[in-house]
């Protein structure tokens, strides 16, 4: 009888190209990812802004030209700022820095709210304001 000699496996080269595969696909997938990663981030300064769009709309319908928000929105006395862990507008800025996107990458045709790619909101807080004679709201990160 003859004793087949069987070798089972992958040889080196085999493995390089599977390495180099890999290596392929994951520079192809950093980038994208980091593009993806900075739309979430200004997707969420959008929607911040959206709800101190909604949370200063609520003052000003209030009518109540007499409170302190009001004014500070208004500019008559002080500042008003958005506080996305309370979800409403204050006089004092917050302390916690909430906004996330950056100037680096992302979509800068999104311009929305007068919010856009070349305002760099990372590590600031929303800083809302309101034109009486205008009547329009005007954001900031600040």
């Amino acid at each position: 009888m003859k004793k087949i000699n069987s070798k089972k496996g992958f040889t080196l080269a085999e493995l390089l190209i599977v390495v180099a595969i890999i290596a392929i696909l994951v520079a192809i997938s950093i980038p994208i990812f980091t593009l993806q990663l900075e739309k979430s981030r200004e997707s969420t300064d959008l929607a911040n802004i959206r709800a101190a769009k909604a949370a200063a709309a609520v003052v000003i319908l209030d009518g109540s030209t007499d409170s302190t928000i009001y004014k500070a929105l208004v500019g008559t006395e002080g500042t008003c700022y958005y506080d996305a862990d309370a979800g409403q507008l204050t006089t004092t800025k917050p302390s916690f820095l909430y906004g996330k996107g950056t100037t680096t990458v992302g979509d800068s045709n999104n311009k929305a709210y007068g919010y856009t790619a070349e305002t760099d909101a990372a590590g600031k807080v929303l800083k809302v304001s309101y034109s009486t004679d205008k009547q329009t709201f005007t954001f900031e990160w600040v």
